[in-house]
């Protein structure tokens, strides 16, 4: 097994783990970070999460579709800073819809069947991070870059 394989088999299993990630976005205003359920597809070549379009958030993306969203294993703990592992994913984001709305939606409310009302609602916009880059520290000061395309 390759470096590649074993730091894919790395981000499977924390973003199977973890359900919810922060959001960093930026606008006029300045940065913007945001706490959301996501839900990777099976490639990690995508993350998905909602929010409705009359958030803050939602108008951010509209303005600047370029986020980050950090993933990581804490437990607020002191050995956290050696144990913890942080993922950053990097890319575009854009709304979804139609057919990929639809089956993006499906693994968004499996993942997260308490949503699935807000994620189904008219007003709510499902969003894809399409990830470019992952950013995979382990153990404090180990990092390994991931380039999905």
């Amino acid at each position: 097994m390759d470096e590649r394989d074993v730091t894919l088999d790395l981000l499977r299993e924390l973003l199977s783990r973890q359900r919810l990630g922060v959001l960093a976005t930026h606008g006029e205003s300045g940065p913007y970070a945001s706490l959301v359920a996501f839900a990777a597809t099976d490639d990690l070549g995508r993350l998905t999460f909602a929010t409705t379009r009359a958030t803050r958030k939602f108008q951010l993306l509209t303005a600047e579709p370029r986020v980050a969203m950090l993933i990581d294993s804490r437990s607020d703990a002191d050995l956290d800073f050696h144990r913890a592992t942080a993922v950053t994913a990097v890319g575009p984001v854009a709304e979804l819809e139609g057919e990929a709305r639809d089956e993006a939606c499906v693994r968004f409310v499996a993942r997260h069947p308490h949503l699935t009302d807000f994620a189904t609602a008219p007003t709510t916009a499902l969003l894809a991070l399409d990830v470019e880059t992952y950013y995979l520290v382990r153990r404090f000061q180990t990092v390994t870059e991931l380039h999905m395309r």
